[in-house]
């Protein structure tokens, strides 16, 4: 397809004084600027001992400096690799243990803690604050630009991001430049992005979501950004009638329609509202729609595969699916157990094939072939199925699924119901060990403001709605439930906190 990802995305962009991002603390920057603090950050990255291949590491605050650095790190042939903000020092040097990197980026208030551990991992510690300033920062300043783009081959690593390590060991996904491009060029074209496009970007830089999707699509169709740190409602409220877009997480839009600026008026200049990383519920869309007049576009995407699916841009968005596969990007539903292929309406394991599927699993060999079909069909531990229409719904996760004396249980199908109840503001259904029937079904509910709802009463308010195994033996009520960075539930953490709940209670002796 191409070689280096930075040529493809970039190249003659150089030349071009139009805007790329506005920023609150630099202002304005054009491509040509940006472009030029990378190649500045290139050179610097080479006079520090990158090779081609190398990995650079990096857990720094959002920035357009951090931005440049994902560019320059391409640029200059490594590989680069995001880390989670909230990371503790022990989790980095899990991290930069496995990865090996050449040079590690941290904030320099964090130099202490972690320089240690980037010498013990052989990596040359260099720091990057939220105003794009520090030790990387003063060695671009006098670094000799980088003035050819290194060669690399299109199914060369560009990136490695690790996935989120919720059952055992985190693993390194391979992504490869045309993995990256390829995925890019399939939402430009299904999103209908042009240079005419204003993008708000909220999100972290350390996802694939902030990182891939929404700056990779704002670079291949040459539009521009209203680049802000981190989700604010008014902050975004503020950009909406200079902005086209909006990429968020579900949380956004639950806070935005708590925000009395939010009407048909405000959203009038927007023409896109694109949901992802987490479910977005019914309810939402439906309110938003009402509220805004939009219909949110969900879309379906992992950390190994990039974007897999989206709901139409201009066809029925259909609130609890995800859509349709991506150019050049094949779904199918398989039996979990067997592999054997299944028809429409069956709900099985999600397997996708296409050019934006990764390389595989960093120095993990035997993971990576167990993750795979022999015919390239990637594995991806999503439960879901394509209905009569071509819509693709997910139900939950493979290690989700609740098998109750002998039947499976769809964790989603029974939240649906719950989170339709007066007073549910949302739920998650899990299911945690029973001396009985194997597992017991528990859900953790979450009521909106002033509601009230007993155990009671949400078990016979599903009486009818669904069959007697499917429902909960147990409803305990949160003030939220336990979500990582990106706003996924995490149900490892509710079946820890609630587990013991079915065991026998010993006699006092």
């Amino acid at each position: 397809m191409a070689g280096n990802l930075y040529d493809a995305l970039l190249s003659g962009a150089e030349r071009e004084d139009r805007l790329l991002l506005r920023d609150e603390t630099v202002g304005a920057v054009s491509y040509h600027a940006f472009i030029y603090q990378c190649a500045r950050l290139a050179g610097a990255l080479l006079e520090a001992g990158l090779q081609p291949g190398d990995r650079v590491a990096v857990q720094a605050e959002k920035s357009v400096a951090a931005l440049a650095l994902y560019l320059a790190t391409i640029r200059a042939g490594g590989i680069y690799l995001p880390l989670n903000i909230a990371y503790t020092p022990a989790e980095i040097e899990y991290f930069l243990i496995d990865a090996e990197p050449s040079i590690f980026v941290c904030d320099p208030s964090k130099l202490d803690a972690l320089e240690p551990i980037a010498k013990t991992a052989g990596a040359k510690a260099l720091t990057l604050d939220p105003a794009g300033k520090g030790t990387l920062a003063d060695a671009a300043a006098v670094a000799k630009p980088i003035a050819e783009t290194s060669p690399r081959g299109g199914s060369d690593i560009a990136a490695i991001l690790y996935t989120s390590g919720t059952t055992g060991r985190s693993k390194g996904a391979m992504l490869s430049h045309d993995n990256l491009l390829s995925n890019a060029r399939s939402l430009v074209e299904t999103w209908r992005f042009t240079d005419k496009d204003v993008l708000i970007h909220a999100l972290p830089i350390f996802h694939t979501h902030g990182l891939f999707v929404a700056t990779n699509v704002v670079l291949a169709s040459r539009a521009s950004m209203i680049f802000q740190p981190k989700f604010d409602p008014d902050k975004i409220m503020e950009a909406m009638p200079k902005a086209t877009s909006l990429m968020g997480v579900p949380t956004f839009y639950t806070r935005l329609l708590q925000h009395p600026g939010l009407t048909r008026e405000s959203t009038a200049h927007m023409r896109l509202f694109v949901s992802g990383s987490a479910p977005l519920l019914a309810e939402t869309h439906q309110e938003w729609q009402a509220r805004t007049g939009h219909a949110i576009l969900e879309r379906y995407g992992m950390t190994e595969t990039n974007m897999n699916t989206s709901n139409p841009y201009d066809r029925r968005r259909i609130a609890g699916t995800v859509g349709f596969p991506l150019p050049g990007v094949e779904v199918r539903i398989t039996d979990p157990e067997t592999g054997a292929l299944f028809g429409r309406e069956e709900i099985g394991m999600i397997e996708v094939r296409g050019p934006n599927v990764f390389q595989g699993y960093w120095r993990m060999p035997e993971k990576t072939a167990a993750e795979f079909r022999k015919d390239g069909f990637f594995i991806t531990g999503d439960l879901g199925k394509i209905d009569a229409d071509g819509y693709v719904h997910i139900v939950g996760r493979g290690k989700d699924l609740i098998i109750t004396g002998g039947y499976n249980v769809y964790p989603k199908e029974v939240e649906m119901e719950i989170d339709a109840m007066p007073g549910v503001a949302e739920s998650a259904v899990f299911g945690v060990r029973h001396p009985d029937f194997g597992e017991g079904i528990i859900a953790a509910v979450v009521l909106k403001p002033g509601a009230e709802l007993t155990e009671q009463q949400v078990i016979k308010a599903l009486d009818g709605r669904l069959a007697g195994y499917k429902r909960p033996k147990k409803v305990a009520f949160l003030a939220e439930l336990p979500r990582n960075t990106m706003g996924k539930v995490q149900k490892n953490m509710l079946r820890d906190q609630f587990a013991g709940s079915f065991e026998p209670v010993a006699a006092a002796k």
